[in-house]
């Protein structure tokens, strides 16, 4: 069966955890394919270049400027550090975007409000989506290559537009085409029912629990993407979700994500 990991930039700006990660996930038997952030050194590498970084519940607004921040970051500096660490540990891998061999197109956000808001949001060059928009039978053909796709958050249109996309929405649509199990991993052991507690970990969280948990504040921010991009998933074919930590991969910790 085929597995599709997800990993943020606190994983990736932590060397440490970061190899260790790659470790073990290089042992990891099957076709995979690892999809990565880098939001906490997009945010660092802007703020060295005089950027403000405006964020709206955990996404990005990405202006001209923003763009070739985290481009220079996401499918820059993130993806090859990965592969070369992956290339180590002896997991044959290749880093892309999404307009390398046309393997993810995504389409130009128009203003409008998210998550039932009623505020309109012009989010720049940011790019939604769809499980439609994978390229899966070249991402199968590498699988059978024994090559494992390194996926960034950079996007294209088909017309010459990079797009910044959130790499939880990527996960879950590549692990939907891919009818694949989907593990979307940071540097807690699940999702926190006291944020301040890092042993609370909610075991399981539904469809309805997720809405209910939003409007009590349980989830918020960065996490409300990540509960979101599964339950996406699941309801597009991805045979399973789980968000866990990056470092525990190969046990059965971590909060499984249910219709």
């Amino acid at each position: 069966m085929m597995k599709v990991f997800k990993i943020g930039g606190n994983v990736i700006e932590n060397p440490g955890m970061m190899d260790s990660f790659c470790r073990n996930f290089a042992v990891i038997d099957g076709p995979k394919v690892l999809v990565h952030g880098g939001g906490v050194l997009a945010t660092r590498l802007q703020e060295s270049l005089g950027q403000t970084a405006r964020m709206h519940k955990g996404r990005r607004i990405t202006d001209e400027d923003a763009l070739k921040a985290v481009t220079m970051t996401y499918a820059g500096w993130c993806n090859k550090m990965l592969t070369a660490t992956l290339q180590k540990y002896g997991c044959n891998a290749i880093g892309l975007a999404g307009c390398d061999a046309n393997v993810i197109r995504a389409r130009k956000r128009p203003p409008k409000a998210m998550d039932g808001e009623s505020e309109v949001i012009d989010y720049g060059f940011v790019g939604d989506v769809f499980p439609e928009d994978i390229n899966a039978g070249f991402l199968e053909s590498l699988a059978e290559m024994g090559i494992t796709p390194v996926l960034c958050a950079i996007n294209h249109d088909g017309n010459g537009q990079l797009l910044n996309t959130n790499a939880d929405t990527i996960a879950s649509c590549v692990a939907s085409v891919l009818r694949a199990e989907l593990f979307c991993c940071f540097e807690l052991d699940g999702v926190l029912a006291d944020k301040d507690d890092p042993s609370s970990i909610i075991e399981r969280i539904s469809a309805e629990d997720f809405e209910k948990m939003k409007k009590d504040g349980t989830i918020q921010g960065g996490m409300i993407p990540k509960v979101s991009g599964c339950l996406d998933a699941l309801k597009n074919g991805a045979s399973g979700a789980i968000i866990k930590n990056a470092n525990r991969i190969g046990d059965d910790s971590g909060t499984r994500i249910v219709l």
